[in-house]
C-alpha cells in the first residue's frame, strides 16, 4: 500500500536526522487584496510518534486540499506542533515595502520566532539572507516538507479566514468567494467601483489601468 501524502512528508523532514524541524511559507503572495501571511511551523519528531502523528496522515501542500481539508488540517497542525508563529503584512505595507521584500521579512521573523530553535530550518523557495537563522531553501518545499506543508495550512486558513472576515466590511468585492485574488468578477467590480482601501496599489493589473482611465476613485 502506498504511503499517505502525510507520511511521504513526514518522512523527508525525519530523514534530516534532526529533532526540531521548522518550516515557513506564505499565502497571498500573488493577491491583488488583502494581507500577506507567512507562517513557520515547528514540529518535534521525538514526540510525533504514534496517536501524536496520525492527524497528520494526510498533510498536503495547501493548494491540493479542499476548503474543509484544509480547515481539519489546520487544527491537527496547531495540536501536533511544538509551536506555530504567524505573521501578517496589510496592503498598505506591501505597497510601502514591496511584496518580496515583505515576505522574506515575514519568514525571517516566524523562523526567529519558533522556539526552542529549531536544529533544521526549511523554507519555501527563498534564500532569506544572512540575518535569518541558519536554513535551507527548498524549490517546492509545500510538497516535499512536513514542517513545510504544515506552515502552508496555517498562512493559507489564517489569511482566508481574515479575508472573509473583510466581505463584511467591504461587501461588494465578494472577497468570501475569491479572497483577494483576480477573477473576471473580482476585476469587474475593481472597474466599477475602484479598489478598496484593502487592495494593493502596487499590483500590476489590467482592472487598475482601465479605472485610471475611466476616472473611477477608490471605495473607501
Amino acid at each position: 500500500m502506498p504511503p499517505s501524502s502525510g507520511q511521504r512528508l513526514l518522512r523527508f523532514d525525519r530523514k534530516l536526522g534532526a529533532r526540531f524541524v521548522a518550516g515557513v511559507d506564505e499565502a497571498g503572495r500573488g493577491s491583488l487584496a488583502g494581507p500577506l501571511v507567512v507562517a513557520g511551523v515547528l514540529l518535534d519528531y521525538e514526540c510525533l510518534r504514534d496517536h501524536r502523528v496520525r492527524p497528520l496522515a494526510l498533510l498536503n501542500d495547501s493548494k491540493q486540499l479542499s476548503p474543509a481539508e484544509r480547515q481539519e488540517l489546520f487544527r491537527a497542525v496547531v495540536g501536533c506542533a511544538a509551536k506555530v508563529a504567524v505573521r501578517i503584512f496589510s496592503a498598505r505595507e506591501i505597497d510601502r515595502n514591496g511584496l518580496h521584500r515583505s515576505n522574506l521579512a515575514g519568514m525571517r521573523s516566524a523562523l526567529h520566532a519558533l522556539t526552542p530553535p529549531a536544529d533544521v530550518c526549511l523554507v519555501d523557495g527563498f534564500r532569506l539572507g544572512p540575518s535569518a537563522p541558519p536554513h535551507r531553501a527548498i524549490v517546492d518545499g509545500d510538497t516535499k516538507s512536513a514542517a513545510i506543508a504544515a506552515a502552508s495550512i496555517v498562512a493559507k486558513v489564517v489569511r482566508d479566514r481574515a479575508m472573509r472576515r473583510m466581505d463584511a466590511v467591504f461587501p461588494h468585492y465578494g472577497f468570501s468567494s475569491h479572497v483577494g485574488y483576480i477573477t473576471p468578477g473580482h476585476s469587474a467590480v475593481v472597474r466599477q467601483r475602484g479598489p478598496s482601501s484593502i487592495h494593493r496599489r502596487s499590483f500590476e493589473a489590467r482592472c487598475y489601468a482601465d479605472l485610471a482611465e475611466s476616472g473611477v476613485g477608490s471605495a473607501r
